[in-house]
């Protein structure tokens, strides 16, 4: 559903009507609609819509808004609506209906992604006239930005290994004018210093790396941006069920959003000194592949053991979290599709966010629920440390007991950020398992619209 910048003499007046709200405006409607309206049955409903017949065609069309209590259940009931209108151009009418305009208007874009590397989709028979005081441009940024990382993660592996990913990451950087390096290959990640990089993708095909992107003034203030990029996760030797692997093209969503996020920042111009680092691997299976029980050293310095294989996405991060706090920037953010744990305690729509800074989580839980991106914060739970301490090595990558995964995944992490002065880490599903208002199935964007509203009130505002 595209956003155009203005009206038409073919515009349709599209009018919200609150489900609490239609009874008035039925009773003071023309005798003939009035009666339309009712034998419709009508009821005002997220998401039920109802075209009013004019002489010429379609006179307008009324937009159910629900109750409070029912708009609470989901976001973008705007994108609702329009997945169900007749073909058209429409001009917003909000009547007395308070709404965001700017995020509705998001809504309606997000709504209109399909995902067409492989089969074209049908275009769009439905726009919406951008309303005034909307950022047109803004909107078409962050929807360019969720795309991108859309596209990537619905991308099978096949065509989206660690090379493409590079390639992808290459490709944004030109676009925007950025920096761009790579280490490719276990001798030059050895040569580097980043072990567990190179033993994470020892036993693929296409060799691991770690992508390093820098964009914006040398003193602005400094963020870094770490996204898992696991291009596939067979689980190594410790093996992953046919159930469990069905969805590892997913695994290098961390990297997808980390990168959906810097298109946005660079498209915007924010004025922060940017840095994205990808570790980009695949988990795969041959002699090569790392064993359990293997003790592997790590960049920090810590030896890490190996206890499961499939705790991969950690020990990827951690050599790239470490090159992150060498630079000591104002901000560290991780970002992993990382533990099962994160989804059995939140489900696929409410990441999880972990911080030490109080100011930071308020921060952050405000700009989340302004924009409508859910998160919520879970503790750094200092108590849980011995559970990642396994007495033959500094770090455990799997502790035993199955308790508390996301949280011992988080304080893994952190062992590896010490200088830098804020950390935060995201445990995102980066998936939609069924498709919603501005949501279709497949790669989920999550977490980076509330992220930029953080990045922006931080650093951005004068």
């Amino acid at each position: 559903m595209p956003l155009v910048a203005a009206p038409d003499a073919r515009t349709i007046a599209l009018r919200l009507i609150e489900a609490d709200g239609l009874a008035s405006w039925v009773e003071g409607a023309p005798p003939g609609v009035r009666a339309w309206v009712e034998a419709s049955g009508f009821g005002a409903g997220i998401g039920e819509v109802l075209a009013l017949p004019g002489e010429a065609g379609i006179a307008g069309v009324l937009a159910g808004w629900g109750s409070a209590r029912t708009r609470a259940r989901d976001r973008f009931p705007l994108a609702a609506a329009a997945a169900r209108l007749p073909a058209g151009r429409y001009v917003l009418d909000p009547g007395g209906v308070e709404i965001d305009a700017g995020l509705e208007c998001l809504g309606w874009r997000l709504a209109d992604y399909r995902f067409q590397r492989y089969r074209a989709g049908k275009p769009s028979t439905v726009e919406l006239v951008c309303p005034p005081g909307v950022d047109l441009d803004r909107v078409e940024t962050l929807a360019r930005g969720a795309a991108l990382a859309q596209d990537l993660i619905n991308t099978p592996a096949r065509d989206m290994g660690p090379e493409a990913l590079e390639a992808a990451v290459a490709a944004l950087a030109a676009r925007h004018g950025a920096a761009f390096g790579v280490v490719r290959g276990g001798p030059a990640l050895r040569a580097a210093n980043l072990p567990m990089i190179e033993a994470v993708g020892a036993a693929a095909t296409e060799a691991p790396r770690l992508l390093d992107l820098t964009w914006g003034r040398a003193d602005a203030p400094k963020v870094t941006l770490v996204g898992k990029g696991v291009c596939f996760d067979t689980g190594g030797l410790d093996i992953k069920p046919s159930a469990s692997m069905g969805l590892m093209k997913k695994d290098m969503g961390g990297a997808a959003t980390a990168m959906g996020l810097a298109e946005i920042i660079m498209g915007l111009g924010l004025d922060i000194r940017l840095r994205l680092l990808v570790p980009a691997v695949e988990n795969a299976i041959s002699a090569a592949a790392m064993r359990p029980g293997d003790i592997l050293p790590s960049r920090k310095g810590l030896t890490v053991e190996v206890n499961n294989t499939d705790a991969e996405g950690r020990l990827v991060l951690a050599d790239a979290l470490a090159v992150a706090d060498e630079e000591t920037p104002e901000l560290i953010v991780s970002l992993a599709t990382l533990t099962g744990a994160a989804r059995v305690a939140l489900g696929p729509d409410v990441p999880p966010f972990f911080t030490d800074d109080e100011t930071l989580a308020a921060d952050l839980a405000a700009a989340s629920a302004r924009v409508a991106d859910p998160l919520w914060r879970l503790p750094f739970w200092a108590p849980y440390e011995p559970l990642i301490e396994p007495g033959i090595a500094d770090l455990d990558n799997a502790p035993s007991g199955g308790m508390a995964g996301a949280i011992t995944a988080a304080l893994f992490l952190r062992r590896f950020v010490t200088a830098s002065p804020h950390y935060l880490h995201l445990d995102i599903y980066g998936w939609t398992p069924a498709a919603k208002p501005a949501r279709p199935k497949g790669g989920a964007f999550q977490a980076a619209r509330a992220l930029l509203a953080l990045l922006e009130d931080r650093y951005c505002r004068t």
